[in-house]
């Protein structure tokens, strides 16, 4: 039977840990409101610092207006892109595990992950799409595996790639029976919406959430990744 393995007991622990002392969701409202009354105050300071009685009202219009786009650039910076959809990042905090595939690093925030598994034997599928590496039974549950680096990369994916691949494990995505293969678990980490460079529109590559600046690693939109995947689509599909 395939047992439920995480890299090593340092992960493990992390990962429970993190789970453990996971607090409630909660909305960015108080956040956001003590943003907004700290920048309207300095606002406020900054207007009673240049206003004169006889300043004309195009002058007040102007600073008016800057400070509006102060407010809305604060606001920006607090809070990640609505493309994101996803309410794995509700929070201005959040646990990610990272992982790697053929030297590439990618991050799964810890809310959005469904489980890591040992890699087991794989029952090929016919019909399906080159990244579809079939289904692995696990507890009499059927878990479809993914070739990660087909699936990401399929542009750089050739023979020797596919030689040189040692998955080990199988990172399940969300509630879903989807599963990315990878060849190690590196760590899990905290991060907070200013240590990624969210993307700003929508357009390929959906399941991109943005980039962890620090190690400049992919952030995965499970959900949005878990829609691709149920539509046979690849990474690199609107």
């Amino acid at each position: 039977m395939t047992k439920q393995l995480f890299a090593n007991e340092k992960v493990m622990k992390q990962y429970l840990d993190a789970l453990l002392q996971e607090e409630s969701s909660e909305t960015l409202v108080s956040p956001v409101e003590n943003l907004l009354s700290d920048v309207e105050s300095k606002a406020a300071e900054h207007q009673k610092a240049i206003l004169k009685p006889k300043e004309s009202p195009q002058i007040a219009s102007t600073i008016e207006q800057v400070e509006s786009r102060e407010v809305v650039e604060a606001v920006e910076v607090a809070l990640p892109p609505s493309q994101t959809q996803d309410d794995s990042f509700a929070a201005d905090e959040f646990q990610a595990l990272y992982f790697e595939v053929a030297g590439l690093t990618l991050a799964v925030p810890l809310k959005s992950l469904g489980g890591i598994y040992q890699l087991g034997e794989i029952n090929q599928l016919f019909g399906k799409p080159d990244w579809f590496k079939g289904v692995m039974l696990h507890r009499e549950e059927k878990l479809n595996v993914v070739d990660s680096a087909r699936w990401v990369m399929p542009e750089k994916y050739n023979k020797n790639l596919e030689e040189a691949l040692n998955y080990q494990y199988l990172i399940m995505l969300g509630e879903s029976n989807w599963g990315l293969l990878a060849e190690r678990l590196i760590d899990n980490v905290s991060l907070s919406h200013q240590d990624i460079k969210w993307r700003d529109k929508a357009g390929r590559r959906p399941w991109l959430a943005g980039l962890i600046k620090e190690k400049m690693c992919a952030l995965i939109n499970v959900s949005a990744m878990t829609e691709l995947l149920n539509q046979g689509l690849d990474s690199q599909d609107d």
